[in-house]
């Protein structure tokens, strides 16, 4: 689990073995089963959360059972609710594992302590942050101007890994469309590509 950390790390910061292993030392490694909540609504999100194998994902349950998918999270991704984070306020998302998955765990305090004494973890930290809003924003501008067939096509180029991972209807639910529209979609790109 460490080795597939310190690659990401390696390959994105500027550390030193000792920083590196101070990171790792605060780290909490847990391993989840298909299924597991890591976060379930209604608890304040305690933990910045880095995968290291397999695929989780943040959701919302309706009363109904509907579930509205807002992130997946595959290997090499850090997830979390910046929101109950940031706030310590409960959550109304759930966080997942899809698959069999092994994760690294910081608390608040643990993380707040690795910034504050490497700056260069607190810059990949900023960055990251960064990202993520930019990915949000992306997200609700592709929602709201993009046709279905649109955010199909961007999802599958932009997850392709993902989406072979995923059932049809939790794509479904990403994108913000019914199964029977995304199902009509794939079937009209499957016809054309044979053409």
């Amino acid at each position: 689990m460490f080795e597939a950390f310190e690659n990401y790390m390696m390959s994105r910061a500027d550390l030193t073995k000792d920083q590196l292993k101070y990171i790792c030392s605060l780290a909490t490694m847990k391993k989840l089963r298909r299924r597991h909540l890591l976060l379930k609504e209604g608890e304040v999100c305690q933990y910045k959360i880095f995968v290291s194998k397999g695929l989780l994902y943040t959701y919302r349950r309706k009363d109904d059972g509907t579930e509205y998918i807002m992130r997946f999270a595959p290997e090499d991704t850090w997830t979390i609710d910046h929101e109950s984070y940031n706030n310590q306020t409960p959550s109304v998302y759930n966080i997942e594992a899809l698959e069999d998955s092994e994760v690294m765990l910081w608390r608040r305090d643990e993380f707040e302590e690795l910034a504050t004494a490497i700056p260069t973890f607190k810059g990949l930290s900023d960055q990251l942050k960064a990202n993520s809003l930019d990915i949000s924003q992306q997200r609700i501008l592709k929602n709201i101007s993009y046709t279905s067939e649109e955010k199909y096509e961007d999802f599958i180029t932009s997850y392709p890994d993902i989406f072979r991972r995923v059932p049809l209807h939790m794509v479904a639910s990403f994108l913000g469309v019914s199964r029977e529209t995304l199902s009509r979609i794939r079937h009209a790109r499957l016809k054309q590509n044979n053409l």
